[in-house]
């Protein structure tokens, strides 16, 4: 083929244009771009469903740039085949501002599926879009309706393949066999420091095959569009398994000096290899951001095809409307991110003591009778979480709604923030809370992104006992706290559980974790009254010498047993209850100066780092846990650590 060729000009074009991107911005990945454009191309022109005037569309087949170090060449894509993305955003790549930000954002660019950047998080997502199609199609699809029928592409690299995440979720993706998941690896065999050898020799196509994966092989990358082609092809035949193409590409390809090496990798090419470059490839190397207009034109038959295949789509979802029409509502609300009417109807009240994670389970079970398009799981803990509902498991039909992560909490995040990019799907996790520590990577996109996802983490302090300092989360709380844009519940019992479940089921804009506990909790708060994230539980008695008990979750119970002790001698004490810190700081000044009095001293009481605790006690004390745990029952660890109720009545007394 030669330049000639509109798939070679094409290609050529996307190579040209990402090296520009780069080197405008003087800061980037252009390696990439130049050895997986034929790889790309093949896969946008030839194979995948979308509609680039309406990046939205539900059916549309989803593509994650996981490598998202390349996204020069995702944001050229974009741009030459009609979404919304000017010319003038590729020339602010990397920019303030701009809608080309360094890695693709999910929330930012129109066209971009999921925020990719740390390595291994785009292939997991990809895994958990995958796992949504295939339940939506089982849940709404009828005989002779095929309304929900589309694939997931990640494009994949070494670094991706290295990282655990993307292992995790590999394992869960082959057991599954999730037939409409495909990778496109990019074998180029270099990495930022140097030579793949150096720290990988593993045969990757061995490990996939091992996982349950169908593997396909393409030894010339750099131009045999043919078994591309044929590959993408045979992945897409295979509904079985899904399939992971090896794809053997060079690194800044077309580059004199920097190809086939790490120099082509993590830093723009330089204005003269730039301009050799284009040479090499047939371009003016004079003209910056130059498209040729047949490229142009080739690439742009996308919005044609788009059109026609969205279209079509209509057209059955219409017909599919007039025989099923409470489906299609019930559909059509999903994916407009709403929730059916009378949803929260049967949510549960408690009046008795019961430990917050097993009240959890049963608003979750109230949920799950309300929300057909909720659906998670656990870390192999769901007798632990409590998060198994009834249905059955999600298994290769794609029935059942317990998904059953196994041991893999890194890849149980990842999964589940793909089943929300993908829409129509509420999607939740559960483990202990230590082990949020392994989620974190998944956890802080999440939040980034605006995410609704909701992590369940229970065994939420050193009262889970015995299992010692390895399984007592003590500075968990505080850590996440710290995370912008995630809510973070420490219920005291059953009923700020149902309102912490109430609040993350209807926010939209951000994750919600629900920190739960192992042990029995007494019945205190009235239902409504967390959903402000901190309120008035008991107010002063009667005295002069006045306090503010402030505690979380199970310490709530010590500030009412201390308010009981201070009253003995004639000190009045107010308890507030604050399981939510970052909603109560959303409310308005009056309504948190109404709860914590200007003036009056406060102390705090929670079974963890005391580390943040200030911001709400001013000079006050906090009480907690400054140390790691150790093995011995709850009841000895709150006395051994001085989280008890003598305490926080010794320190109210010291300060009043």
């Amino acid at each position: 083929m030669t330049t000639d060729d509109p798939a070679t000009l094409a290609i050529n074009t996307i190579r040209t244009l990402s090296i520009d991107i780069v080197q405008q911005a003087n800061s980037g990945h252009p390696g990439l771009p130049l050895g997986c454009a034929p790889m790309a191309y093949t896969l946008w022109q030839r194979h995948l469903k979308h509609d680039p005037r309406d990046p939205k569309w539900f059916d549309r087949d989803r593509f994650v740039l996981s490598a998202g170090h390349g996204s020069a060449l995702l944001y050229s894509l974009l741009h030459l085949t009609g979404y919304d993305l000017s010319m003038d955003e590729l020339k602010r790549f990397r920019q303030w501002g701009s809608k080309t930000p360094g890695h693709p954002e999910w929330h930012l660019t129109p066209g971009v599926e999921a925020t990719t950047g740390p390595l291994g998080q785009g292939a997991a997502n990809a895994v958990g879009m995958a796992i949504a199609e295939r339940y939506l199609a089982t849940l709404y699809n009828r005989p002779g309706h095929q309304i929900i029928d589309h694939m997931t592409y990640a494009l994949v690299s070494d670094g991706d393949m290295m990282e655990g995440v993307s292992f995790e979720a590999a394992a869960l993706a082959g057991h599954l066999g999730l037939g409409k998941l495909t990778y496109l690896y990019d074998a180029n065999q270099i990495t930022l420091d140097g030579p793949l050898s150096i720290s990988m020799s593993e045969d990757v196509g061995a490990r996939y095959a091992a996982c349950g994966w169908h593997v396909l092989h393409v030894d010339k990358g750099d131009s045999d569009l043919g078994s591309i082609d044929a590959a993408i092809a045979a992945a897409k035949a295979e509904t079985a398994r899904p399939s992971i193409i090896l794809i053997r590409t060079t690194i800044g390809f077309g580059s004199p000096k920097k190809a086939g090496t790490s120099g082509a990798h993590g830093s723009p090419l330089g204005e003269a290899e730039v301009a050799a470059t284009k040479t090499v490839l047939g371009f003016d190397p004079a003209q910056k951001f130059h498209v040729p207009d047949s490229a142009r034109a080739h690439l742009g038959e996308a919005v044609h095809r788009g059109a026609q295949a969205h279209q079509a789509w209509s057209e059955r979802f219409a017909a599919y409307k007039a025989a099923h029409p409470e489906l299609a509502a019930q559909l059509e609300v999903a994916i407009a991110g709403e929730l059916p009417a009378g949803w929260a109807a049967d949510l549960p009240s408690f009046d008795k003591a019961v430990a917050t994670r097993n009240a959890g389970g049963k608003v979750l079970a109230a949920l799950h009778a309300k929300i057909p398009w909720l659906l998670g799981g656990d870390a192999d803990l769901g007798g632990s979480t409590k998060t198994i509902v009834p249905g059955g498991d999600y298994d290769r039909t794609g029935a059942g709604r317990n998904l059953r992560f196994g041991i893999r909490e890194h890849g149980m995040g990842a999964i589940a923030n793909g089943m929300l990019y993908h829409g129509a799907c509420r999607s939740f996790t559960a483990t202990f809370f230590c082990f949020s520590d392994y989620m974190r990577g998944a956890v802080r996109l999440a939040a980034l992104n605006h995410l609704p996802a909701i992590f369940v983490w229970t065994h939420d302090s050193i009262g889970l006992g015995e299992d010692g300092p390895t399984h007592q989360p003590v500075e968990h709380l505080m850590a996440l706290r710290a995370m912008p844009n995630l809510a973070v519940f420490r219920p005291c019992d059953g009923n700020e559980t149902t309102d912490a479940w109430q609040y993350a089921i209807e926010h939209t804009d951000g994750p919600t974790a629900l920190v739960l506990s192992r042990q029995d909790l007494p019945a205190f708060a009235p239902r409504g009254a967390a959903l402000k994230g901190g309120y008035v539980l008991a107010d002063h008695g009667e005295g002069d010498r006045r306090v503010i008990l402030i505690g979380t979750g199970s310490e709530v119970s010590v500030a009412m047993a201390a308010r009981e002790l201070l009253a003995k001698d004639g000190i009045a004490a107010r308890v507030v209850s604050l399981p939510c810190w970052e909603l109560f700081d959303k409310q308005d000044e009056a309504y948190r100066a109404s709860v914590l009095t200007a003036g009056v001293k406060r102390v705090s009481v929670e079974a963890g780092v005391t580390l943040g605790w200030r911001e709400y006690i001013a000079d006050g004390i906090a009480i907690g846990v400054d140390t790691y745990g150790a093995s011995a029952p709850a009841e000895v660890l709150f006395e051994k650590y001085g989280v008890t109720a003598a305490a926080v009545a010794a320190a109210a007394k010291k300060l009043v």
